[in-house]
């Protein structure tokens, strides 16, 4: 399959050095990092440019119904949406209203309303495939019926990176593991680090004090969640200072009055944007990456900008960077790659797309009081003896696992009316449970991996259009039983831990299949669909995300990630982005090409 021709008649522009598509954590990042190696750079982004004094004022940021509710920095669904369905055999139809995930929409990205949380990936993530197979045996990993692969780099390679990012964010933690020696009260399991975090853990609240103590006595190593909002002022890298979190509980889907999280807003672009050779052109939509006859060498993007009006934009270097969906479709619709097919297993461009299952057990208490109006996005503490391969899945019939925690997020009135099963919906009886239940519920959850399996994959829609007339992409995704079972698993776990910690009533809450993005909000870490490894014909970007066989083109993000582990991805998108502007600065501007043969 060629690229999706374009009907419009763009206006070429004298060209540039690099073009950015996409200004949240990955463009952002690839952008300065260029930048500074003085050349000229253009960065495209779809919706405004956001700005912290002017968009999240302390008066208009903590505004439950505009920012959680009518979810006002996502992308808006006629600007653009997929059509999703469980498998190849159903007809997909189109999502109308966010709800499973929340695409941004504006500079930042999803980077700009996440919650802060800021994991690396544990060192057998790199290779996890491989891994399985040497612990239980080819025969077992077959059973599971999973597409997984291996990264083609590791844990050495990568480290680095994680620590440029969590400098630039001022991440708050406690190390578990520096240079191979365990630190207490930090998390075990973690790869052995550098150094520490560049700010002290966060102060936690009631809930999580109460979790980590009562998951101690059972024999759990509890550990402050690593967070990207700051525990103290920070000055990062780029001269950016940062505030500490005020834990105001208007954090997950708002931006940061307070200037406590990090975003590419609040680290970045303020740095950037004064570069005389950055340019940032938003409310631009990027149509296509523009190929060459031969299909080997990209040489620009062509867009409509905010008025209308259609261009091309040639460039020397194009860098792909907008969030994990619009980074498979512009590959697709620019005949990038040879698009996936279940049936055969051929093909890369949309392969191994991968959610995350979000499961948790939810705690009522007759003698609690957990104030939860004080809250954050990534406060909290957590376990990872449920994660991973941190335990023996031997005779369990599935893999993987996820991060258990304790993050109060903050306790809005319109979102946090949590009430006992059996609870009326309305009246008296209903206005009664949430005045005795506010203060005395708390929810732990387990935020778990999501493996790849053959009928999991992104396409472009036969029927469906955007307002430009380009195809939507098709989403084509359900749990495998593989996930479902770890799903039980893991919150049987954690509501043991519930147990203990005194509750009168726990509901458990696994996720379960069919998923549907009507079921509501589930998580927005998505990967996958154009995936890293050594092998061009399962892969579609090389471990420096150059992608095979068109060396000036590199896809940065979450797409590369090949199967979905019990962590949120943000801390790994950022530490693949500074590899992959480490590897065009120090190899490929030396010697345009292939870096991997």
């Amino acid at each position: 399959m060629g690229s999706i021709p374009y009907k419009g008649t763009p206006t070429k522009l004298p060209a540039t050095d690099v073009v950015v598509v996409g200004l949240g954590w990955a463009g952002s990042i690839v952008a300065n990092e260029l930048a500074d190696e003085g050349l000229n750079v253009i960065g495209y982004e779809r919706g405004p440019w956001r700005d912290t004094a002017r968009d999240f004022s302390v008066a208009t940021a903590p505004d439950e119904l505009r920012y959680n509710t009518r979810m006002e920095l996502m992308v808006r669904a006629r600007q653009n949406t997929v059509t999703m369905r469980n498998n190849p055999g159903q007809t997909a139809l189109p999502i109308r209203q966010w709800q499973s995930f929340h695409p941004g929409n504006g500079t930042g990205g999803a980077g700009l309303h996440w919650a802060g949380i800021t994991y690396r990936y544990d060192p057998n993530e790199f290779r996890m495939k491989s891994h399985l197979i040497e612990r239980y045996g080819q025969k077992a990993y077959d059973a599971a019926n999973l597409t997984m692969q291996d990264w083609g780099t590791d844990w050495d390679e990568m480290e680095p990176h994680y620590a440029r990012f969590e400098a630039i964010c001022g991440t708050s933690g406690k190390a578990g593991n520096i240079k191979g020696q365990i630190q207490e009260g930090g998390n075990p399991f973690e790869g052995p680090r550098s150094a520490d975090y560049p700010t002290p853990p966060m102060e936690q609240p009631y809930g999580p004090t109460l979790f980590a103590e009562t998951a101690k006595d059972m024999g759990y190593k509890p550990y402050p969640v690593p967070s990207s909002l700051v525990s103290e002022a920070y000055t990062n890298p780029l001269g950016v200072t940062m505030g500490p979190c005020t834990y105001c509980g208007f954090c997950t889907n708002y931006g940061c009055a307070n200037y406590s999280k990090a975003s590419a807003i609040t680290t970045i672009l303020p740095a950037l944007i004064r570069k005389p050779n950055f340019t940032a052109k938003t409310n631009c939509e990027v149509h296509r990456v523009v190929m060459d006859p031969s299909g080997t060498r990209a040489t620009g993007v062509i867009y409509t900008d905010s008025s209308g009006r259609e261009w091309e934009q040639p460039a020397s270097l194009v860098i792909v960077a907008a969030f994990v969906l619009e980074n498979v479709r512009l590959m697709l619709m620019s005949g990038v790659g040879e698009p996936y097919d279940p049936e055969t297993g051929k093909g890369t461009t949309g392969r191994n797309y991968c959610y995350q299952t979000a499961n948790s057990a939810q705690l009522f208490f007759h003698d609690k009081n957990f104030n939860p109006f004080i809250g954050a996005g990534a406060v909290g503490m957590g376990i990872d003896e449920t994660n991973n391969d941190n335990f023996d899945h031997s005779g369990l019939g599935f893999f993987g696992g996820g991060s258990t925690r304790v993050t109060p997020i903050g306790g809005a009135p319109i979102a946090n009316s949590v009430t006992p099963p059996g609870t009326p919906k309305w009246g008296s009886q209903w206005k009664r449970a949430v005045k005795d239940t506010y203060h005395a519920n708390m929810s732990i959850g387990c935020e778990a991996s999501c493996y790849p399996q053959r009928t999991n994959y992104l396409s472009l829609d036969p029927t469906y259009r955007d307002p430009y007339g380009d195809p939507l992409l098709r989403m084509t995704f359900d749990f495998s039983d593989n996930d479902l079972r770890m799903a039980q698993y893991v919150t049987n776990r954690i509501a043991e831990i519930g147990k203990r910690m005194g509750a009168y009533q726990i509901v458990k809450k696994p996720s379960v299949g069919p998923w549907s993005n009507a079921k509501g909000y589930e998580s927005t870490h998505l990967v996958g669909g154009f995936i890293m490894g050594t092998d061009p014909s399962v892969s579609s970007v090389n471990k420096y995300l150059q992608v095979w066989n068109v060396p000036n083109l590199f896809v940065v993000g979450a797409t590369a990630v090949p199967q979905n582990p019990g962590y949120n991805p943000t801390g790994t998108v950022g530490a693949l982005a500074f590899k992959a502007a480490d590897a065009i600065r120090r190899l490929y501007l030396k010697n345009p090409g292939e870096m991997i043969a």
